[in-house]
Formats: C-alpha cells, structure tokens, sequence
C-alpha cells in the first residue's frame, strides 16, 4: 500500500500485537457486515454478475496482450483533446515529471483525490519536502494523513481507525475550532472535514487524481468515488493531474462501463458509486468549469517487466479489495501488520522475468535474518517445490521454503 518498505519484526509478532489490540480489533469488525455480506447480496442481485466478470477478464487479458497498441492510442487521443502524456519508466521519475508540473505553475497548495499510484510512488511526502502542501481529500485518506499513516486498505484506507480516534485527531489537528466541541457523532466529524477540505478545494493550485480506468478510444480518464472530492479535485484548479499505470487502459468506453457494474458491487456491495466521474482533456471555449491544462503521467515502475512473467495475472487486477475483504488473515489483523505483497510487489518490479533476481531482491528488500515475510502464490513450480495454490511459503537464505508456524 506504498512505495516504501521497510525492515520491522518478524510477521508472527506482528500479528500476534495486531490479535492483541482491542481498539484495532474493534475496528476490524466491519469486514464482515460492511464488505463481505454486501459483496455476497450485490453478486446475487445481479444474475450475470459471472458473465460480466468473464467477459471482463478477456478484455484485460487483449489489451495486456497489445499493451503497446492500446497505449499509442489511448497516448493520441489525449493529445487530440488538447491534453499532455508523460511516461515514467519509474516511481522517482513520475515524481519529477509531476514536482515539475507543479513548479511550472508555481504551486503552492496541491488537493489529492485517492490514489494508490501516488501511494506506491510516496508522491504525497516528495511534495510536502519540496515545500507544496498537498492535501488528501478522500476522507479515509485525510484521516490517516493526519495520522501520519499509510492506507490499510485500498478501499477503506482508514478501517483501522475508529471514531473516537478520529476526534482526536481532529482535535489535535484542526487548531482553528474550539477545543471543546463535541465530536461524538460521525456527523459531526464529517461536517468539520467538510469544512476543512472546502477552503483547499477552493485555493487550490493544482489537483491531482488516479484513474480507476483509462480509456484508449476516447484519451478520457475515469474515477469512481462516493464523496465528490474526485470532481472537486480535477475541476476547481488551474491544472489536472493523472497519475495511473498503464494496465489501467481499457479500449473503449463500453468496456469501462462494465468494469464499473463490477467494481463497486465487488468494493463494498454498492450497485453503483455516488459518482462516476470522466475527464477529457483541458477546459474547452463554453466549458463551465474544468482546468486550464490537462496531464496524464503513465506509470510503468516495473509492470513491463511482470508481461512476460507468471505475474502477468496480476495487471488484470481493477482493484476492488474484495481478495482483502475475504482474506481471513487480512480480517483478523488488518493491513499494516501484512507487508508481504508490498515487498513481493517491490521485489517483481527489480527481478523482472528473472527468478533468481525476484528471490534477490526478496532477501535484499527484507533483511531479515534467515525470513523474509510471507507469500501467497499461484500453483506452479517455485525453487523445486511443487506447491498447491496459496501454499504459503517463506524466503529464507534467498530461497522459497514452506512457511511453518
């Protein structure tokens, strides 16, 4: 869930202090109700749930396949709409192409909408230490900047977090209000937050957003959101920002829209999400509203290299979080305890196609004395093991062994 990794004790104690957190454990009830029985009455209310999910998966895996194509396209069709493509090959050079953006205008103040690109790219805190405010305005996400935390969920990156800890924060945080007033109502919360967020929105210089999907046929960018920051974000300022990778393209706007009935009923059981927001290029001569300039920067940052690899299944992925959602370790101790997708994600993007490197990298990234984390992969043939599917295995001396309690 971002872009840094870092050496901590080892899983097993980890989890046992997550199980041993009464407040973190209360928070995690919600996985159940809020998530997996949603999803379940979503899924049967609509019959051709699988059909779409079918369908879906073909599509992805065409556009993997001419990835190439679909970029060309996807890159013309943004420039014909008067917009800007920027590709970087990495995380510190998607940092620099949007540091320099963000200079060229002299930015000061800069509103984020939620992103795990720019988690994964820690964009967040390049900004803050070149001197430009930058503001998380999905809720979740503003919470646990307050924080000082990373998401614990690609979804809900604030499930951790219960109410009581939210009025701290914004006690502590918004010195401006009354230090007695009373934040015991979830609507009280969210109208101060509200109210927080409105000023940045306005003074805002630049906005920045992801993409839940980018749209070859159109150069259109699409986000789906359920407290209008998104539209806030890339509407009200003088310059949008897009930060996405590139296995976010989908040919068409048809495609897109069958990938929206999947989404949101897979997130968190919704039919549909309060917005569904498309963007096109900059304001044009009778537009409303809408920015002065339009970028797009395209992550690679180490997916090129996963194509040709077993990992491949991977880009297919359109990040709903229900494999979170439904994971009962992930219920049981949340996702700041759970590391190990961040660092085998971190350890595809430096070995590639290449095993050895993957399990290199694995050990470098770790540096844990004879254990590295632990993984779930997909049955095939790893280090001579012939492992079943989500067998879980451990690294130890650059090597994947049988994890054993």
């Amino acid at each position: 869930m971002t872009g840094a990794i870092r050496s901590r004790e080892p899983f097993n104690a980890r989890v046992r202090a997550a199980l041993a957190n009464t407040v973190l454990q209360g928070a995690l009830r919600k996985f159940k109700t809020n998530f997996v029985v949603l999803r379940a009455n979503a899924v049967r209310d609509l019959p051709e749930f699988d059909a779409i999910r079918s369908h879906a998966r073909a599509m992805k895996d065409h556009t993997l396949a001419h990835i190439d194509l679909y970029i060309d396209a996807y890159e013309q069709k943004v420039r014909d709409s008067g917009g800007h493509v920027h590709f970087a090959p990495d995380a510190a050079a998607a940092r620099a192409l949007i540091l320099g953006i963000c200079r060229r205008h002299g930015a000061r103040t800069v509103t984020k909408g939620k992103s795990m690109v720019s988690e994964e790219i820690g964009l967040g805190a390049w900004l803050e230490q070149h001197g430009i405010e930058s503001v998380e305005t999905d809720l979740g996400e503003y919470i646990i900047q307050l924080r000082g935390e990373t998401p614990s969920h690609i979804v809900a990156p604030a499930i951790h977090v219960t109410k009581d800890q939210i009025a701290d924060d914004f006690l502590r945080a918004h010195e401006t209000y009354p230090p007695s007033r009373d934040l015991s109502e979830p609507r009280t919360l969210l109208a101060e937050a509200r109210e927080v967020l409105r000023e940045k929105f306005v003074t805002a210089d630049v906005g920045i957003t992801g993409a839940n999907f980018l749209i070859a046929e159109t150069g259109s960018s699409l986000i789906v959101t359920n407290e209008g920051n998104g539209d806030l974000t890339q509407t009200l300022p003088r310059v949008h920002i897009v930060v996405a990778s590139f296995e976010k393209i989908v040919p068409t706007l048809n495609d897109a829209m069958q990938l929206v009935r999947l989404l949101p009923r897979s997130a968190n059981g919704q039919e549909m999400t309060v917005y569904t927001s498309i963007s096109t290029g900059p304001r044009r001569e009778g537009d409303p509203d809408g920015p002065d300039e339009y970028h797009v920067v395209l992550l690679d940052n180490g997916r090129s290299g996963m194509l040709a690899t077993d990992f491949r299944e991977a880009l297919r992925c359109i990040r709903c979080g229900a494999c979170m959602n439904h994971c009962p370790v992930y219920q049981a101790v949340g996702g700041h305890a759970y590391d190990a997708v961040v660092i085998l994600a971190e350890a595809i993007k430096r070995g590639g196609a290449d095993r050895e490197k993957v399990r290199d990298a694995i050990e470098t990234i770790t540096n844990f004395p004879g254990t590295g984390g632990i993984f779930n992969f997909s049955p095939a043939d790893h280090n001579g093991l012939d492992i079943d599917s989500f067998e879980m295995l451990t690294v130890k001396d650059g090597k994947f062994v049988p994890y054993k309690k």
